[in-house]
């Protein structure tokens, strides 16, 4: 088995080629994939080689964790699966080049715990909930706190504040620096920062990705306040000691989401709690995946990029 995917050969430089699957095996499932989305964060790390190495990472490499599409094959005792709409964080299920994260490509091969049944009215913005579980994981942290703060207006700073919302907490102020992602707030405020005389937030959400900003959010931190880092950080993040002591400011690092936050935020959804409206903004043919990963990483417009498999 083959397929079309998106291969990042080396750092800035992409290809769409023809790839080897594996052969699948009786708990695993075939995916045509319809739509996959373009990461800002971790495949922005990717395409410029500046991702701080791990196990598994190397190149070439089939990128994104962010696919949905339809079930089309699959063994006799899961072939009930057959013509799921499904969402995929990803697949590993290549012969001749690395899958660490490996949803950019136009059928993939996927064990069926991966392979996420979902509305199909979501339809491209499925490709949404694994920042959406990110942002649940963030929220649902332990001795955390909702956020009065998120800094970042980008998609995981909008889920942040919608979520927030949508469980109850309070309307969160969201600073944003770039001025065209100032819009589409729902039911809270985004604003410069430059403009903000708060210096007395609780509970500091950083979604912005800037390793620098630690000592600034500490100044903005009320006493025995909490920052919370949502965001992946390519560079060491440090901070002054003293800022920090005199807060008794605590420190959180939000991981990987777990299964549970994709199955609270699938809830939420069907409630009609929560919305992707206006989230993805762009969409290219695969054919076209070099213009949009342009586009993704360097136009601020952007918010989310997909690509179309179809």
């Amino acid at each position: 088995m083959h397929t079309n995917a998106i291969i990042f050969e080396q750092p800035r430089k992409l290809a769409i080629d023809q790839v080897d699957l594996v052969e699948p095996g009786d708990d695993h499932l075939v995916v045509d994939v319809q739509w996959s989305g373009i990461s800002t964060g971790t495949e922005k790390l990717l395409w410029t080689g500046e991702m701080p190495p791990f196990p598994g990472f190397g190149y070439p490499l089939v990128p994104g964790y962010e696919s949905v599409g339809r079930v089309v094959d699959a063994s006799p005792k899961h072939s009930s699966r057959i013509g799921q709409f499904v969402f995929v964080p990803g697949s590993a299920g290549y012969k001749n080049v690395r899958g660490l994260f490996g949803g950019a490509a136009s059928t993939i091969v996927v064990s069926k715990e991966k392979a996420v049944s979902v509305d199909s009215s979501l339809g491209r913005d499925a490709v949404l909930l694994a920042l959406a579980a990110t942002a649940h994981h963030a929220l649902s942290g332990k001795q955390g706190s909702m956020p009065d703060l998120i800094v970042g207006h980008g998609v995981l700073g909008r889920l942040l504040a919608r979520l927030s919302v949508a469980l109850g907490g309070n309307q969160p102020k969201v600073w944003e620096i770039d001025q065209s992602r100032r819009q589409g707030a729902f039911d809270y405020q985004v604003i410069d920062p430059a403009s903000d005389q708060t210096t007395a937030y609780s509970s500091i959400y950083d979604v912005s990705g800037e390793s620098s900003i630690l000592d600034q959010l500490v100044g903005r931190l009320t006493h025995g306040g909490e920052i919370v880092l949502a965001g992946f950080y390519s560079d060491r993040i440090g901070f002054a000691f003293p800022p920090a002591f005199m807060k008794e400011a605590k420190f959180r690092i939000s991981a990987e989401w777990q299964e549970s936050d994709l199955s609270a935020v699938t809830n939420l959804l069907d409630k009609g709690l929560l919305s992707f409206d206006g989230l993805v903004t762009h969409e290219y043919a695969s054919a076209d995946a070099e213009d949009a990963y342009q586009a993704a990483f360097n136009r601020p417009e952007c918010l989310k990029v997909v690509l179309n498999w179809s």
